[in-house]
C-alpha cells in the first residue's frame, strides 16, 4: 500500500470515529473513546503523567531485565558509593546494594499496593455510597455516620492504628490503607446516586419489576464509575505517600524488600554525607505521586461532564 493510500485510509477511520451518525453501538463507543483521547492529549501535563505511569508499569513488569544488579545482594566493600560510580548509576546504600536496581524492583511493590488498594477500596465505597443514596432513610443515615467516623481521622493516623492491630507487613498495610480510603468514594457515589435515583429510566426499571439490587448494579453504579475513576486516580498519589509513610516507620514492607519508603528510612542516617541514599527514593516517590495527580487531572477533564464545554 502506497503512502497516499495509507493516509486516505487513516482519514477514513478518523471520519468514521468522529461521525455524528454512527451505524452501530460499537462504532459509537469507539468514537467516544477516540474523542476522549483527542481531548486528553491536548493536556500536555496529563500526557506527561501518563508517560511516567506507563514507565513505572514497564519498570515493574520488566524489572529482572532492567535491573543491573540483584537488589538484595550485599557487598560491603562497595557500600555508600556515590551516583555515577562504575557499575552503579545511582550509587549504593549502606549495605552495598545497587540503588537503581532497588528502585526498579520497588516499582513492583508500589504498583502492587496501589492496585490492590484501588481494587478493595473503590468497590466498597461504590456499594456503600450507592446503597445509601438510593435507599435513603435510616440506611442512608447509618452508612453516612460510619463514613463520617472514618473521615474524622487523618488517613495516615487511622492506617497506623489498623497496622498496629494487624501487625507489620505489606499485606496488612494494603488492608489498612484500603480501610482508610473508601469513605471519599462512598461520598462521591452517594452524591451521584442522589442526582439520578428519581430519573425516568429508574422509574421505568421499577415498573418493569426490577428489584433494588438489579437497579443498583445495572443502572446506578455504571453511572458512578466515571467520577469514581477520576477520584481513584487522584487518590493514588495519597496511597503511595501513605504506603511510603508506613514503610518509613517500619510498619509496611519489611526488610530486605526494596520499598521506597523503607529505603528513605534506612538512608536518613546518612542524609548529610551520603545524601543519595535517601534522596533518590524520595525523588521517585515525588515523581510518581506527581504523575498520578497529573493523570487524574487529565482524566477529570475527559470523564467529568461538568468540565466539558
Amino acid at each position: 500500500m502506497t503512502q497516499p493510500d495509507t493516509r486516505s485510509a487513516a482519514q477514513g477511520w478518523r471520519a468514521q470515529l468522529l461521525t455524528d451518525t454512527p451505524r452501530s453501538r460499537q462504532q459509537a463507543k469507539l468514537g467516544q473513546v477516540y474523542r476522549g483521547w483527542l481531548q486528553f492529549k491536548r493536556n500536555r501535563l496529563a500526557v506527561l503523567g501518563l508517560a511516567i505511569v506507563l514507565a513505572l508499569v514497564l519498570a515493574a513488569v520488566f524489572a529482572p531485565w532492567i535491573a543491573t544488579h540483584n537488589p538484595y545482594e550485599q557487598n560491603l566493600a562497595q557500600r555508600l558509593l556515590p551516583p555515577g560510580s562504575a557499575g552503579h548509576w545511582l550509587g549504593t546504600d549502606e549495605f552495598g546494594r545497587d540503588i537503581f536496581s532497588r528502585l526498579v524492583y520497588g516499582a513492583r511493590i508500589t504498583l502492587y499496593i496501589v492496585v490492590l488498594v484501588a481494587l478493595i477500596a473503590a468497590p466498597i465505597g461504590l456499594i456503600v455510597g450507592t446503597a445509601a443514596g438510593y435507599l435513603g432513610g435510616w440506611v442512608d443515615a447509618a452508612l453516612m455516620r460510619v463514613t463520617d467516623v472514618f473521615l474524622a481521622f487523618p488517613s495516615l493516623i487511622l492506617a497506623l492504628a489498623f497496622v498496629a492491630a494487624l501487625g507489620p507487613g505489606i499485606e496488612n498495610a494494603v488492608i489498612a490503607i484500603a480501610l482508610t480510603s473508601w469513605p471519599p468514594y462512598a461520598r462521591i457515589a452517594r452524591a451521584e446516586t442522589l442526582t439520578i435515583r428519581n430519573s425516568d429510566f429508574i422509574a421505568v426499571a421499577r415498573i418493569q419489576g426490577a428489584g433494588t439490587g438489579r437497579i443498583l448494579f445495572r443502572h446506578v453504579m455504571p453511572l458512578c464509575v466515571s467520577s469514581l475513576t477520576v477520584r481513584v486516580t487522584l487518590d493514588m498519589a495519597g496511597i503511595i505517600l501513605t504506603a511510603a509513610g508506613l514503610g518509613f516507620l517500619g510498619l509496611g514492607a519489611q526488610p530486605p524488600m526494596a520499598e521506597w519508603g523503607a529505603m528513605v528510612s534506612s538512608g536518613r542516617r546518612y542524609i548529610l554525607d551520603q545524601w543519595w541514599v535517601a534522596t533518590i527514593p524520595g525523588l521517585a516517590i515525588f515523581v510518581v505521586s506527581l504523575a498520578f495527580n497529573l493523570l487524574g487531572d487529565g482524566l477529570r477533564d475527559v470523564l467529568d461532564p461538568r468540565q466539558k464545554k
